[in-house]
């Protein structure tokens, strides 16, 4: 019998990511010990293995068979538009994505009066879409990190970035003009998978949106 291959995502989403799975009978807690390693199997005859990799390449590994399932952010999936079902949102990893500007230029700005701008972020296709919704036409300044460096050095006027508790744009002067969307971890699931693996698929499904209930994410 194949194996069943989750992709699990590095950083802060991987422990709870290993709870919820032992919570369903896959035990990858060896994920959370070892962090050179990039390949677990889960002890016992469940036939299952896991894949330790980043968030944002775990889409690309689901759609593509390299794994059944995955948990990747709602962000990556917003961002990469992937062909994945995703059947549960897991309610961990919360954050929000938000366009921010400088709190000197907050003070006179207003929103509704914007035509052309110029947006620093690592999400491109999700500010394209919103801001298309608003009629407002950007200029994208593509970055990979220190989002809010970008208007400091008059490298954008504005950014679209994620936020927790929006401290880091604080202490670099800048403040929330908007949110774009809030962003929890879901589950992916490989479309080919949900057909030759039906039952077991379908069965960790349900189980997972149960256990988050249980685990109170």
């Amino acid at each position: 019998m194949d194996p069943i291959v989750v992709a699990l995502p590095k950083g802060r989403n991987l422990k709870p990511s290993v709870a919820l799975f032992k919570e369903v009978g896959l035990d990858f807690s060896e994920a959370l010990e070892d962090n050179r390693k990039l390949v677990f199997e889960a002890p016992g005859d469940v036939s299952a293995k896991a894949l330790v990799i980043r968030d944002t390449d775990i889409p690309t590994y689901v759609e593509n068979g390299a794994a059944d399932m995955g948990v990747s952010g709602a962000d990556v999936l917003a961002e990469q538009g992937k062909d994945l079902y995703e059947p549960v949102d897991l309610k961990f990893g919360y954050c929000r994505m938000v366009v921010a500007e400088p709190a000197k230029l907050s003070s006179s700005d207003n929103p509704d009066d914007w035509t052309h701008i110029r947006i620093g972020t690592k999400f491109p296709n999700i500010a394209e879409a919103y801001f298309a919704g608003k009629g407002v036409q950007i200029e994208i300044i593509k970055l990979y990190g220190s989002i809010e460096l970008a208007p400091m050095v008059g490298l954008s006027e504005r950014v679209v970035d994620l936020v927790s508790t929006g401290e880091t744009l604080r202490q670099n002067g800048l403040v929330e003009v908007d949110t774009i969307m809030e962003i929890t971890a879901h589950l992916v699931i490989n479309r080919a998978s949900l057909k030759t693996k039906h039952e077991r698929l379908s069965g960790l499904i349900n189980d997972l949106s149960d256990a988050v209930t249980t685990l109170g994410f």
